[in-house]
C-alpha cells in the first residue's frame, strides 16, 4: 500500500494536463466542484458520482457509549456524520488493484 495522498493540488494539475485549462483556470474548477458537493452536502442532499459512488450525511442519534480505558458509560451526543459508499464498479477496480499487486 501506497503512503501517496491525492491532493486537490494533484487534482488541478491533471485538469490541467487533461483538459488543457491553465493552471489557475484548473485550480478554480477543480475548487467550484468541491464547494458545490460541499454545499450539497452541508443541505442534506445526497452527492452521486456515476462509477465512483454516493456521499452522503447521516443523523445519529444519541447513546450510552463506554471509554475503552476505564470501562466508564459515557453519553455519545448526536451528530450528523458524512459517509461515502463506493459503487461496484469502483470496489471492482480496487479489488482488481488488490489482485494485481499481491
Amino acid at each position: 500500500m501506497s503512503d501517496k495522498t491525492l491532493t486537490r493540488m494533484d487534482l488541478s494539475e491533471a485538469v490541467f494536463r487533461e483538459v488543457g485549462l491553465s493552471r489557475n483556470e484548473s485550480a478554480d474548477l477543480v475548487e467550484s466542484v468541491l464547494q458545490h458537493m460541499s454545499d450539497a452536502l452541508v443541505q442534506g442532499e445526497q452527492v452521486k458520482i456515476s462509477s465512483f459512488g454516493t456521499f452522503s450525511v447521516r443523523d445519529k442519534a444519541a447513546r450510552m457509549g463506554r471509554n475503552p480505558k476505564t470501562g466508564e458509560e459515557v453519553p455519545i451526543q448526536p451528530r450528523r456524520v458524512l459517509t461515502f459508499r463506493p459503487s461496484h464498479l469502483m470496489k471492482d477496480r480496487v479489488a482488481d488493484g488488490n489482485r494485481r499487486q499481491g
